[in-house]
This record gives C-alpha cells, sequence and structure tokens, in this order.
C-alpha cells in the first residue's frame, strides 16, 4: 500500500501534534505509542507545566544560545496562553511562573487534537526505513500488521530525545539527522537527580525524604530551589535544574537557607535565645535531621550563647558552602530531557528546516535546545513546532 501526503510528521508528542495543527491538512503524524501525547500526560504530576511566565533565550542550553531566538519571539508563551484561553482550559501558576492546567493534563491533549484536524493521526506504528528520492521522501511503515510506504514533500522529526526510555524513548532522531547529512552534539540526561557512591550515599540515604531550601551552584551558574535527600543522592528543584550544568568528578556548592542571613539569625537569636543547645537552636532553621547529619562534621557543641561571633561564622560558612561531589546521576530512567541533541548549524532558526536537505525539519526535545525545568521545554516544543508549521504550510 502507498499513501501520498504532504507532510509527515515523525511523533505524536508536544512538538509533532502542534506543528500538525499549524501544517496544513494534507498532514500525517504517526508514533509508535498506543496514545498521543503521553509525556504531556504525566507532566506536572498530571497537570503539565504547559510554559512558564518568564520563558526567553536566557533560559535555554545549547551549542548555539542565539538559536532559539527566532522561534521564541515568534510564538511566544503569551500566545500559548491565548489558545487554551481560547479552548477554556483553566490554569493557574504555581511558583517562579510556572503554569498549571487546574483539572488535568489530558486537556491539553485533546486541545492538540482538535487543532490538529482534519490531519490524520496513526498510533501503534513502526517506523522503517526512510529515504529521499530527489523530490520526496518515502517512509516505510508498519501498522495493525499491514505496511505502507508513504511518500511526504515534507519531514519533520517531532520523537524527541532519550529521556524516559519506558515511554518508548529511543535515538531516532538522531539516526536520521545524521542520515540526512546533520551533526549531532553529545547529548546527556538533564532535569534529572544525582547520585552519590560509597559514604557519601550512605550519609544522604539515612536523609531520604529531608528537603530544604538550598543555592545550588556549578560552573558559574546558581539555583535558588528546594533540595530533596533520596536514598541514592540528590533531587528536588535546585538539583534537577543544576544538572544541566554539571558533569562527572564535578563539585555542587550547597547553600543552604539563602532565604535567611543565617549568621545575622543566629546573631540575634544569640541574645533572645541563649540559653538553648546550638544545635535546637539550628533545629530552627533547618530540618532536624540534616542538622543531625552535618553535626557530625561540624561543631555544634555548647549552648549558643558560648558561641563567639567567630564560631558563628565558620559555622555558617559550612552551611552555606557545603561542596559535595556527585558520582553520577539517575540517567535517562528519570530524566525529564535530554541535554543536546541534533546540532543547529545547519538548521533555520526561523523555520527548523534543513540547510542540507529541503524539506527536512526538525523540532522540540530532538534539537540541540534544552530548556529549565519549568514549562520551559514544553514551551520550545509549541514554538519549534509552530515555526516549521507556519513555513510548511507557506511553501
Amino acid at each position: 500500500m502507498v499513501k501520498h501526503v504532504n507532510t509527515l510528521i515523525l511523533g505524536a508528542g508536544a512538538a509533532g501534534l502542534m506543528c500538525a495543527a499549524h501544517a496544513g491538512p494534507d498532514t500525517l503524524v504517526v508514533d509508535h505509542a498506543k496514545s498521543p501525547g503521553e509525556k504531556i500526560r504525566i507532566s506536572g504530576g498530571g497537570r503539565c507545566n504547559f510554559t512558564n511566565l518568564h520563558a526567553g533565550p536566557e533560559n535555554f542550553l545549547s551549542e548555539n544560545k542565539h538559536f532559539a531566538k527566532s522561534a521564541l519571539s515568534r510564538y511566544t508563551q503569551w500566545d500559548f496562553i491565548d489558545l487554551i484561553d481560547r479552548h477554556k482550559i483553566a490554569w493557574h501558576e504555581k511558583t517562579l511562573g510556572q503554569l498549571f492546567c487546574d483539572h488535568s493534563a489530558k486537556d491539553i491533549i485533546a486541545m492538540l487534537l482538535a487543532e490538529m484536524r482534519p490531519s490524520e493521526l496513526w498510533l501503534q506504528t513502526e517506523i522503517g526505513e526512510i529515504t529521499h528520492d530527489g523530490s520526496h521522501f518515502h517512509a516505510h511503515l508498519a501498522r495493525d500488521g499491514k505496511s505502507t510506504t508513504v511518500t511526504a514533500r515534507n519531514l519533520v522529526l517531532a520523537t524527541g530525545g532519550k529521556s524516559i526510555p519506558k515511554m518508548g524513548a529511543t535515538g531516532l532522531a538522531y539516526r536520521l539527522a545524521e542520515q540526512f547529512g546533520h551533526r549531532n552534539t553529545e547529548t546527556r540526561p538533564a532535569l534529572v537527580p544525582l547520585t552519590f557512591d560509597g559514604p557519601a550515599k550512605q550519609q544522604f540515604a539515612a536523609l531520604s525524604g529531608t528537603s530544604v531550601p538550598a543555592r545550588v551552584s556549578c560552573n558559574g551558574t546558581s539555583f535558588d530551589e528546594g533540595m530533596l535527600f533520596t536514598h541514592r543522592g540528590l533531587s528536588g528543584p535546585s538539583i534537577l535544574q543544576i544538572s544541566s550544568y554539571w558533569r562527572e568528578g564535578e563539585s555542587l556548592s550547597l547553600h543552604l537557607r539563602p532565604d535567611l542571613n543565617l549568621m545575622d539569625n543566629l546573631r540575634t537569636r544569640r541574645q533572645t535565645s541563649g540559653g538553648k543547645a546550638l544545635k535546637t537552636v539550628l533545629a530552627e532553621l533547618l530540618p532536624k535531621a540534616l542538622v543531625q547529619h552535618l553535626a557530625d562534621a561540624v561543631p555544634m557543641h555548647g549552648n549558643l550563647a558560648d558561641q563567639s561571633d567567630n564560631a558563628l561564622t565558620a559555622l555558617t560558612d559550612q552551611l552555606t558552602a557545603w561542596h559535595v561531589t556527585p558520582t553520577s546521576s539517575e540517567g535517562y530512567r528519570t530524566a525529564e530531557v535530554t541535554l543536546g541533541g541534533i546540532a543547529t548549524d545547519a538548521l533555520s532558526s526561523k523555520t527548523m528546516e534543513s540547510q542540507n536537505q529541503p524539506g527536512f525539519y526538525a523540532i522540540g526535545e530532538a534539537v540541540d535546545v534544552t530548556g529549565w525545568l519549568g514549562g520551559y521545554n514544553f514551551q520550545w516544543a509549541w514554538s519549534s513546532a509552530v515555526a516549521a508549521g507556519r513555513a510548511i504550510r507557506a511553501a
């Protein structure tokens, strides 16, 4: 069987569905999954952190830090908010500009499916060999036990990266990009918990479930958000954020309670609560289990009144510059996104079209553009998809 379409989109995730909504009616979207938008469905605790009020180029990592500017400026977070408002999807800001559905992430999926009509969607479809004959792409697909060759003038890679392989993530986009003359940058798990081995792992395991506000710094970048101790190491928003900047062998600097001036706080309490044990007072500022853990390495003897300014300075210096060296990360198994991907040097920043192969587009997570935690990666999916879709429709 042979089927002819104008545009074939590989991947029915956020970017693929959004691109289909803008690419024109003669479009086919294919995916191996049983349901569309699976990463949308599970994101944000089932409520989808669909964008961020503060989304801008500075919130993204890429070999070319300027590449994302064009797409992000031509389809902004405000454009996407307008779209969900038109579909009467209720939403709220949780923190730091992060926007979530009031009801369910499934509302976003339903909206995208409505927007992409009358384009076709084939699920549970296996993607085989893809070639180009000089004018059209030929994709060999298998569905319902039948083989179909789809010919298309345009081919859009929207299959994502390697994160969360249990949901079917593969490196398909990277292999196809190379086939059509593109370079791939190094790929790594990003927005991922960090792990430790040896004594540090055992010590942190004893603190599993303990959380504390922290400023986590690495390679000149810092994030002030919650940090969570786990049975394997460290997680929480601040750790997930910094994981995109960290590399094996590098240390992190942890500043506990950056929302407080610990030194000033302890000096004030020395006047009002000097008779209390130092550890007791610290346990009013930090989780008790964490204070007990730190007491094994940081001197915390006697009452607060017994502590000189020099002693308090030495203590707070250690609490605000605690250096730890993770061994690794939890990998793609739990990574929210993939850092790196299809290099941007041979893609148009305005249309996402290949400069090597006309009609070949790459969008979303597959491309070497990776956002911060908090809705930024969904915004890149929307923006890059619209850029490609509009270019295809206008051609």
